[in-house]
C-alpha cells in the first residue's frame, strides 16, 4: 500500500492546481464526500513550484479598505482596533485608499473585518 501511495503523491505533485482541483472534484463525486481543510492545504506545497492554475479554493484573504465613507474618524478607530496601528499609520490607511486592511487572513476574519468597518461606514472588499 505505501509503493501505491507513493505513486500517487508523485503523480498529484506533477499536476497543475486545476488538474488537482478537477482530481479532487471527481474524487468528492465518486465517494460523496467533500474535501476537508487539510486535504486542500496538502495540494498547497506543489504551488510553490510556479504553477499558477487559479482553479484551488482560496484559502488566505486580503480585506482592503476601499472607502472611508462619512465618518472617516470612526474609521480611523476600527481600523486601529483590528489592526493595533498607530493613530498616523491608520490614518494614512484610511486616506490612502484602497488600502489592505489585513493581508493573508481566513475568510471568516476577512467577514469580521468587512463587518466592522461597514458598521461604522466604511466599504471593504475581500480580495
Amino acid at each position: 500500500m505505501s509503493e501505491a501511495k507513493d505513486q500517487v503523491v508523485e503523480l498529484v505533485k506533477n499536476m497543475t492546481l486545476l488538474e488537482v482541483a478537477d482530481l479532487v472534484k471527481a474524487l468528492e463525486d465518486e465517494f460523496g464526500v467533500s474535501a476537508a481543510a487539510p486535504v486542500a492545504m496538502a495540494a498547497m506545497p506543489g504551488a510553490a513550484g510556479g504553477d499558477a492554475g487559479g482553479a484551488a479554493e482560496q484559502t488566505e484573504f486580503d480585506a482592503v479598505l476601499t472607502a472611508a465613507g462619512d465618518q472617516k474618524i470612526k474609521v480611523i478607530k476600527e481600523v486601529r482596533g483590528i489592526t493595533a496601528l498607530g493613530l498616523k499609520e491608520a490614518k494614512a490607511l484610511v486616506e490612502g485608499v484602497p488600502a489592505p486592511i489585513k493581508e493573508g487572513v481566513t475568510k471568516e476574519e476577512a467577514e469580521e473585518i468587512k463587518e466592522k468597518i461597514e458598521a461604522v461606514g466604511g466599504t471593504v472588499e475581500i480580495k
